[in-house]
């Protein structure tokens, strides 16, 4: 089934959103998280009564040594929530995904911005793979044929890994990955905005308001 979560850690957007949009769940990094100005035991605590029970929080770690992220992602597996541990897809975090999963720990692999990179955290055990589309484009490469690469490898070699795609500037480079058929995208608040904003659905329900009225000013549809 396909996931859509929100890039974000800003709870007045999430509360908005949540009552519109068919969440999956959250991503945040430490970026994210230092932005919304609360600490990440507090955060969860109010995502998950947003969004409920059986809402995924996908968090980050900090650590930036092997036995470091271990560590970290065992403490933050250990929490009361649905916790996807995220990983930057480095040759330490490659090293840490390795050894994580051999808990069954669930892993994001990310900060991808090549196909090797998602290629060998999915060799590893990475249960959802976060290529950057819009930071690889701007970096002069081409952000969807990465993530169609790694959309193709996965199904030719049936794979157990998901791609997670972030970073997106605009509705139309999502409409590009989703037709490549990947499992999951994060979107920040002000694109999922953007996709419900649809001005020419807004004056067609005015105007079939307005004939109604002018034909009926008295009543809804079920009192005439």
């Amino acid at each position: 089934m396909f996931e859509l979560y929100l890039d974000t850690a800003d709870l007045d957007q999430i509360q908005a959103l949540a009552g519109i949009l068919p969440l999956a769940g959250v991503t945040t990094n430490p970026s994210i998280v230092a932005a919304g100005g609360i600490g990440l035991s507090q955060l969860l605590a109010e995502l998950a009564k947003i969004l409920g029970p059986n809402s995924r929080f996908h968090v980050q770690v900090i650590g930036n040594t092997v036995e470091d992220i271990v560590a970290e992602a065992k403490q933050l597996y250990a929490l009361p929530y649905d916790i996807v541990v995220k990983i930057p897809a480095h040759a330490a975090g490659l090293a840490a995904i390795k050894q994580i999963k051999q808990d069954d720990i669930p892993i994001l692999a990310t900060a991808i911005y090549n196909v090797q990179q998602g290629w060998l955290a999915a060799l590893n055990g990475a249960d959802y793979l976060a290529p950057y589309l819009n930071r690889i484009d701007n970096l002069g490469s081409a952000g969807i044929d990465i993530v169609g690469d790694l959309q193709n490898l996965i199904s030719q070699y049936r794979l157990p890994t998901k791609l997670l795609v972030a970073s997106f500037k605009n509705v139309s480079q999502v409409l590009q990955v989703l037709r490549l058929g990947v499992a999951s995208v994060t979107l920040p608040p002000d694109l999922a905005l953007q996709m419900l904003n649809v001005p020419a659905t807004d004056a067609a329900v005015d105007k079939f308001r307005q004939d109604w009225q002018s034909a009926f000013p008295a009543g809804l549809s079920l009192d005439i």
